[in-house]
């Protein structure tokens, strides 16, 4: 499976789209807020900036991509305002893999622009440009940047780990998708590895294109403790895996294909960010927090009830599916129907799990100052 490929969240606006489905991205946002402004605030404090670079990256469709940078605009407004400066122009930057519905992004800008004008008086002083590629590489000029953000993307591998690419002559994680308690060390062992690789030429690329003094605030999926079994870093990779071999039992997929196939997907401790980032040597850790997120977004209060158990199981199965659908279909080739009949059963089991104990997931928000 190439992930560059095959890895997008859902396209358009229907029912399964990410456009749809993403409460739970949308609560993540919410977390790091107050530590995008104090970067931004400090940002523009230290520099008289004319003409500021801003980038998302992976930075996925929808109304949460413009949301986000219309209030990194409003800071940059105020923080002007306050220090009676001109607004700087804005060269705003979308990254995300080339399969991105870019085109369901670019058909939001019309309006966007209009508000822009309409409400913040700054439509002329706004530059967008999309930028389709990985972002464990380079990107963009160097020193040509002064703020990167990025949500929900960074627990997303470049590739499946060495050795367990589906291809491979053995199947090492037979049953399961993602590390679990049952996995051999050697499995452990690939996934860390990779995500090492990867995070680490991620945080060379972005130290090559930010300005001196630059900053960087990255949000994605993690765990608390140094064990990558335990819950909060994996489970929802492990009740996926069990609806996975019900159908294995219906007879609707093969379970060769569910032992050749391992999620490119890696949820890091907070101890193995700071290795990475101290290691490369060229940015100062500023804030390095963590924040408890329900599954479902906190949509759902009482799953004790069938009701409850029912509604909190298909929003966190319709959030999933967002998410892996393209992955899955590309491996299993899957048919609509079987794909149904999937994220049905994932459901059911997501509800029961929900049901006895509330599994949250952990969000790291990093706060990274350029050296120099």
């Amino acid at each position: 499976m190439e992930v560059v490929q095959v890895l997008h969240m859902n396209k358009g606006n229907g029912d399964t789209s990410y456009a749809k489905n993403s409460t739970v991205q949308r609560k993540i946002i919410s977390f790091g807020k107050t530590i995008i402004e104090e970067a931004l605030v400090e940002l523009s404090s230290n520099y008289d900036i004319d003409s500021m670079g801003i980038a998302d990256l992976g930075c996925s469709m929808g109304p949460n991509t413009l949301s986000v940078i219309s209030e990194i605009m409003d800071i940059v407004r105020a923080t002007s305002g306050h220090l009676r400066r001109p607004v700087p122009e804005f060269r705003l930057f979308f990254n995300d893999l080339h399969s991105n519905d870019f085109n369901y992004l670019f058909m939001l800008l019309p309006a966007f622009y209009k508000m822009l004008k309409e409400e913040k008086g700054i439509g002329s002083q706004c530059f967008i440009s999309g930028v389709p590629g990985s972002f464990y590489g380079r990107l963009l000029p160097s020193n040509s940047l002064h703020f990167f953000y990025s949500f929900s993307s960074l627990h997303w591998l470049s590739q499946v780990p060495v050795g367990l690419e589906s291809y491979a002559v053995k199947h090492l994680n037979k049953g399961k998708v993602y590390i679990s308690k049952s996995s051999p060390q050697s499995v452990v062992n690939a996934y860390s590895s990779q995500f090492q690789a990867d995070f680490s030429q991620f945080i060379k690329s972005r130290s090559q294109e930010l300005v001196p003094g630059g900053r960087m605030v990255l949000s994605f999926l993690g765990r608390k403790s140094i064990d990558p079994t335990t819950e909060d870093g994996c489970y929802q990779w492990e009740l996926l895996a069990e609806a996975l071999m019900s159908l294995v039992k219906e007879g609707l997929i093969e379970e060769e294909k569910v032992a050749s196939f391992n999620a490119p997907y890696y949820a890091p401790c907070a101890e193995e960010l700071k290795v990475e980032i101290l290691k490369e040597g060229s940015f100062i850790i500023n804030r390095l927090e963590a924040f408890e997120v329900d599954w479902d977004g906190g949509a759902v209060a009482d799953t004790h009830t069938e009701q409850g158990k029912m509604m909190v199981g298909e929003r966190v199965a319709k959030t999933i599916r967002a998410v892996v659908e393209s992955m899955l279909e590309s491996h299993f080739r899957m048919g609509q129907d079987t794909m149904d009949a999937l994220f049905i059963k994932f459901a059911e089991i997501v509800g029961n799990h929900l049901s006895k104990t509330r599994t949250k997931y952990i969000n790291f928000v990093i706060s990274l100052v350029r050296k120099g």
